[in-house]
């Protein structure tokens, strides 16, 4: 029975309401053939965006039907004979250029692709609009020999730190040893970055020293990637940050060691100030210019001589160059503080403080365009502690106590962004995470160890002829 609108108030009933959905005829033979082309536009794609599987498949199938089976076998033979002997003779391009690429492809189709959506409706990563479900498009996969990196189209309205806080767990999600989010060239894409293993797990051992001096690239250790990591000294000064046996000595001696070939040629001069009383580096006295280490009095009056030293070659320069050329009659000063905390912070002297501090602020301002730099080391992060914390254009966070002094050290926000310094085992010295002026995402190296022996090498090889070994000494030699 139709449904009858009555009108409030009044008997009379108005017209039925016609409800029915109007039906259109199409005939079998036009459903037949839109489905088959819309089968034949998928297949197509499908074939195009697989052409490493297709392609391999129609070509095997083409010589069976026109040569037969024994052809086939011959090519098949050559082929992996030609394989084989590339591995065998080359093997670095056949990793780069066949298995890897091979892998990336394999994982993404069967690893990713099949949990991709959700995962990321999991992870928060997926929205719904307008009752349509919307999901990050996974657009490439590359393999490596420790992880693999992925590829994803965002979403609009997605930020670069929703995938940083949310990669944790996807690489929980897809069983791999961990994730981190890393920023792209174009701004509508992010890369996952997935760990299958850890190659800073083991030592590493110190590196070869450099025959010419290079501050834009100083090889300390290794990236979490296996690739090499070398830091950019020029124009910047080093903060380094860690809890006791955090391996902090690992990244001063590994910094030293880079500049060895610059110290022999008298490129590079080392102001060292070790305010525990010269036990953590007088074994490198040979590679040092100077080395102050007993009182507070003693480390305000060089810093003062530095300030007078960064002063003197800013008057000479000026209106000359813009950046100091290190040269063996005007070397580079690298100042290595191994405790700050001790200078700017724990002396009873108010005056002495203050005059270590103000020095300090004034190499840290004006010092890297005249080649003063200053690398200093610290267990308290905390704002009271180190003042200056902003002049460091390049920190890094070693084994730290509490999450927040992630932050202090790295910056803000920069523990959401992967730097899970207060995770590193005591079992991992040296491992690290590295922040770089202008760079987004820390980056996570192992910073090689140079034990006793490799520094009484060091020096026996690059310290001055004119020291004799093993005697410690103050102020300028």
């Amino acid at each position: 029975m139709p449904l009858i609108n009555v009108i409030p108030g009044d008997k009379i009933p108005t017209a039925p309401m016609n409800v029915r959905v109007p039906v259109w005829r199409v005939p079998g033979w036009l459903l037949v053939l839109w489905w088959t082309l819309r089968g034949a536009f998928r297949a197509t794609v499908l074939a195009v965006r697989f052409w490493w599987l297709t392609g391999p498949a129609a070509l095997v199938a083409w010589i069976w039907a026109d040569f037969g089976w024994q052809t086939l076998l011959v090519v098949l033979a050559t082929l992996a004979a030609a394989g084989i002997a590339w591995w065998r003779w080359h093997r670095a391009s056949w990793w780069r250029f066949v298995w890897w690429p091979l892998l990336g492809r394999w994982r993404r189709l069967f690893v990713y692709r099949r949990g991709w959506a959700p995962a990321m409706a999991t992870c928060g990563l997926a929205t719904t609009f307008g009752g349509d479900k919307y999901v990050p498009q996974l657009v490439k996969v590359r393999a490596t020999a420790v992880g693999d990196e992925l590829t994803v189209r965002m979403l609009p309205g997605q930020h670069p730190d929703d995938w940083g806080k949310a990669a944790p767990r996807l690489a929980y999600t897809f069983r791999v040893r961990d994730g981190r989010a890393r920023t792209h060239r174009r701004p509508d894409r992010i890369v996952l970055v997935f760990l299958r293993r850890d190659p800073l797990a083991t030592t590493i051992a110190p590196l070869p020293v450099p025959t010419s001096l290079d501050l834009e690239r100083l090889p300390l250790g290794v990236q979490e990637n296996g690739d090499p990591y070398a830091l950019r000294l020029a124009g910047s000064h080093v903060l380094v940050g860690g809890a006791t046996n955090a391996g902090k000595g690992s990244v001063i001696w590994a910094l030293i060691a880079a500049l060895a070939g610059g110290i022999q040629q008298r490129l590079v001069e080392l102001w060292v100030f070790d305010p525990k009383g010269g036990m953590e580096l007088a074994g490198g006295l040979p590679l040092f210019t100077r080395f102050v280490y007993d009182t507070a009095e003693t480390m305000a009056g060089a810093l003062e001589d530095a300030v007078v030293r960064m002063r003197a070659r800013a008057n000479r320069l000026r209106g000359v160059t813009r950046q100091h050329t290190p040269t063996p009659g005007d070397s580079l000063i690298v100042i290595v503080i191994d405790e700050l905390a001790a200078l700017t912070s724990y002396i009873s002297d108010r005056k002495v403080r203050d005059r270590i501090r103000e020095s300090l602020s004034l190499l840290l301002s004006q010092g890297r365009a005249v080649g003063v730099h200053v690398i200093a080391a610290l267990q308290d992060p905390r704002k009271e502690v180190l003042p200056f914390r902003d002049l460091f254009p390049t920190r890094i966070a070693l084994r730290l106590t509490e999450a927040e002094q992630v932050d202090l050290i790295l910056g803000d926000g920069a523990r959401n962004r992967g730097a899970l310094a207060d995770e590193i085992p005591e079992t991992s010295p040296g491992v690290a995470y590295v922040a770089l002026d202008g760079v987004r995402e820390p980056v996570r190296v192992r910073f090689a160890y140079h034990s006793d022996s490799d520094i009484q090498d060091l020096c026996r090889r690059y310290g001055y002829a004119q020291v004799v070994e093993g005697e410690i000494v103050e102020g300028e030699r």
